[in-house]
Order: structure tokens, then C-alpha cells, then sequence
């Protein structure tokens, strides 16, 4: 009864409109009230205790960091020079443009960890590019929504942080590291459906008369940014510094390609970037210490532990189980965020993580797959959502481009999953 209630006002107040964090947190206070009502409800004295908990953990001070980093290098105009890079490099003919601004979604994906905050920097400078080329704008909107979804694989990841904080035996770092080689799939499975569909429908008719950017000037100016996921990867490989610090160093970095090297950053513009970082900080923060008070509901009331047993007593078998996880993640990806999906999930997650005895980093870059996915899979993609809003298009008229792209990113997820080798070989490599 107490599980059922628990799962049942997350559900209510999620559909009624209350904010996700609200919601764990009523839901997990009901849940001990009633566990408690012999004792006076004296257990409700955890809760507070709970939400400290849920936020006194050491990985996340890089968070609100790299929220900064993104922030930062968005002002700085790097967008803009890694296009001009990447047109530069590819030439000018019908299909370069999508293959343009997956690419640089993905370089930015090394520096900033938002996807949405990654397809409004992309979408602001390509959408605009690709209409002029001859390209709708439902499928721009499409090409810039599914590419902004490898954000949260290549690192620096906020929905790895988050995982490693609910997961014993994921460290940041090998998180980090396990997530490079599929995230550079993912970006290749979405570029050949959409070079394809470029060419099979005729789209980007107007792209070889744009003018091409000089190399040279375009590698010089763009090499600030590319430098800076070098700078921040490479530092924690060769022990420099820790992902947390690696994270202020990225900020000073690109405070001084923004104010001294591009100088499209002035100093009284850093108030709003500052101001701006702060707030979506706090809204991460503020969820996760009402989502510890879920996680402690779920696993010290033992509310997991039906789930579990009912799992293990079913035929499914290890592969089975993990596939169903997958499609609920790909379904619940629609709607919420990664790390929303984290928060929620994990408490149930764990213990058939390791029933299963599934790989913790392996496991954490799959699911991070599914909820890619999720984030341009309409009705309620995150990612979309931006790039629709930018293209002045209905996310209804994305679906005949999107779909291409969903599957060929699930074929992606699919060969990870089969190979788990292609997330484990870095990792193991770098000895994380």
C-alpha cells in the first residue's frame, strides 16, 4: 500500500502540472509518514536530512560548472567559427550542410552538457543556413533537435554526474570516457539517414552557391574552440585535474576566448551569464535534494524490493528485462529529461542492476542511449522543442524526417548494447 501510494501521487501530481521536484518530494514524504504513523511520524524528521543528503556529493560540484561552461561558450560565438570550420573542410553540395550541423552539435556536446541549451546555440546558426540553401524547415528543425540529443553522451555529461551520484561503481570519470565512443556512433548513425534523405528528396538545391569560408581564417578562429574538449578530456587524463576542476578551468578558458580572443563577451555581459548558469543550477539542485527523499523512500521502506522479486521470478531472462527497461526509458524519454529520468528511475534501477550484474558504467551510457532518443521523439522531445520554436515549425510536421533518424539512432543503441566493449574499451584503456 505504501509503494502504491507513493508511485500513485508522483502520478497525480505529475499530471495535475506540479514541478517534478515538488512532486518526488510529496510523493516521498507520504510514503514515510505512512511507514511512521505508529511512531508519531518522528520518521518524517529524515526528510530534511534526506534533501541535505541528496545534494552533499562531491561530483556534483562540477554541475553547476559546467552549466557555466555552456553558458559561457554560447555568448562566445563559438557556434557560429565551428560552423564556418566545418563548411570550410566539407565544401558546398546538397547533404553537407545536416552533416555541418551534426558535427558541430557533437563538438559542442564537448563543452557544454545541455541538449537544449546545445539546439538553440546550433539551431540559432544553422536553421537559418539550411533554409537559405534550400532546405524545409521541418527537416532542419529535425536535423538540429536529433543532433543536439548526442550532448549527453560525449562528455562532459550533467546526466553522467547525476548517474554516478545514484550509482556505487560509476565514477565521473570513466563515465566520461564510456560515453565517447558511443556518442561519435550515435552523431555517424544520424548522419547517414540525413545526407541521405538530402539527396533522395532533393533538398539543399541553393547549397553550392553559399559562399565557401577561407580554410585557414576559419581553422584559426574555430581552434579556440575546438581546443577546449582537448583541454578538458585530456586534463583529466593526464591527472591535471579532477572533473570538478576540470570544469573551472573550462570556465576561465572560455571566459578568456570570449572577453580577450573573440571579444564577443563584455564584462557587463557576465552578470547575465552568471545570473543565467545560477538559475538553471539551482532548478537541478533544488529537484535532486526533493528527489533524495524519494530515493531514501524507495530504498529504505524496501518499496523496490517487490519489483525486483517479481522480475526475478519472471521468464524474461537478463536480456528480456534489460530490453523492456530500454523501451519504458525510450517511452518515458518523451516526456521528461535525462536527468529527471535519473532521479526517478535509479532507486528502482539498482538493485536489478545488480541482480542482473550488468556493467554500472555500461548499463548507465545504454540508458543515457534511450533517453537520447527520447529527447527528439516526439510528442514532448526536448530537444525539438527548441528547434521547432527557432524554425517557426509545428513538431507535428518533423515526423516524417524524424523518424528516419530515431532508427537509425536505435540501431546505434542496439549495437552498443549487443558490443558492450564499444563503451568499456575507453574507459578500461585510460585505466578509469
Amino acid at each position: 500500500m505504501i509503494g502504491a501510494t507513493l508511485f500513485a501521487l508522483f502520478v497525480v501530481l505529475m499530471l495535475a502540472g506540479v514541478p517534478i521536484g515538488a512532486a518526488l518530494g510529496a510523493g516521498g514524504i507520504a510514503a514515510i509518514a505512512l511507514a511512521n504513523a505508529d511512531a508519531q511520524w518522528f520518521g518524517l524528521l529524515a526528510a530534511p536530512q534526506n534533501m541535505a543528503a541528496g545534494i552533499e556529493k562531491y561530483p556534483l560540484l562540477a554541475l553547476p560548472m559546467f552549466v557555466l561552461v555552456g553558458s559561457v561558450f554560447d555568448r562566445a560565438g563559438v557556434a557560429q567559427r565551428l560552423v564556418d570550420f566545418a563548411l570550410a573542410c566539407v565544401g558546398r553540395s546538397p547533404g553537407m550542410l545536416p552533416l555541418v550541423a551534426i558535427t558541430v552539435a557533437m563538438v559542442l556536446g564537448g563543452i557544454s552538457g545541455s541538449g537544449p541549451a546545445n539546439a538553440a546555440a546550433v539551431g540559432a546558426v544553422m536553421i537559418a543556413a539550411m533554409s537559405r540553401a534550400g532546405y524545409p524547415a521541418p527537416f532542419s528543425a529535425s536535423i538540429v533537435g536529433a543532433a543536439a540529443a548526442t550532448d549527453i553522451l560525449i562528455p562532459p555529461s550533467i546526466a553522467f554526474i547525476v548517474y554516478s551520484v545514484y550509482v556505487p561503481g560509476a565514477s565521473v570519470p570513466a563515465l566520461f570516457a564510456a560515453g565517447m565512443l558511443p556518442g561519435l556512433l550515435a552523431g555517424l548513425a544520424l548522419i547517414a539517414p540525413a545526407v541521405w534523405l538530402s539527396r533522395r528528396r532533393g533538398y539543399g538545391a541553393n547549397e553550392r552557391a553559399l559562399p565557401r569560408p577561407p580554410f585557414w581564417r576559419s581553422l584559426r578562429e574555430a581552434s579556440w574552440g575546438l581546443a577546449a574538449p582537448v583541454l578538458i578530456l585530456g586534463g583529466m587524463r593526464a591527472g591535471w585535474f579532477t572533473p570538478t576542476e576540470a570544469a573551472v578551468v573550462a570556465v576561465v578558458y572560455g571566459l578568456a576566448v570570449g572577453l580577450a580572443v573573440h571579444r564577443s563577451i563584455g564584462w557587463r555581459d557576465l552578470y547575465g551569464i552568471f545570473r543565467e548558469a545560477a538559475e538553471i543550477s539551482a532548478v537541478i539542485m533544488i529537484v535532486m535534494a526533493l528527489a533524495g527523499i524519494f530515493a531514501y523512500s524507495v530504498n529504505t521502506l524496501g518499496l523496490a524490493d517487490p519489483l525486483v522479486h517479481a522480475v526475478q521470478g519472471s521468464s524474461l531472462g537478463s536480456t528480456g528485462v534489460l530490453l523492456a527497461l530500454l523501451a519504458i526509458g525510450l517511452v518515458v524519454g518523451m516526456f521528461l529529461d535525462g536527468v529527471s529520468i535519473f532521479l526517478i528511475f535509479l532507486p528502482l534501477l539498482y538493485p536489478l542492476m545488480i541482480t542482473f550484474r550488468w556493467d554500472p558504467v555500461w548499463f548507465g551510457v545504454l540508458l543515457t542511449m534511450v533517453i537520447a532518443i527520447g529527447q527528439f521523439t516526439p510528442p514532448m522531445a526536448v530537444n525539438l522543442l527548441v528547434s521547432c520554436r527557432l524554425a517557426g515549425v509545428r513538431i507535428e510536421q518533423t515526423l516524417p524526417h524524424v523518424g528516419w533518424l530515431v532508427v537509425f539512432f536505435v540501431l546505434a543503441t542496439l549495437l552498443v548494447g549487443i558490443f558492450p566493449s564499444l563503451a568499456l574499451w575507453l574507459p578500461r584503456s585510460l585505466g578509469f
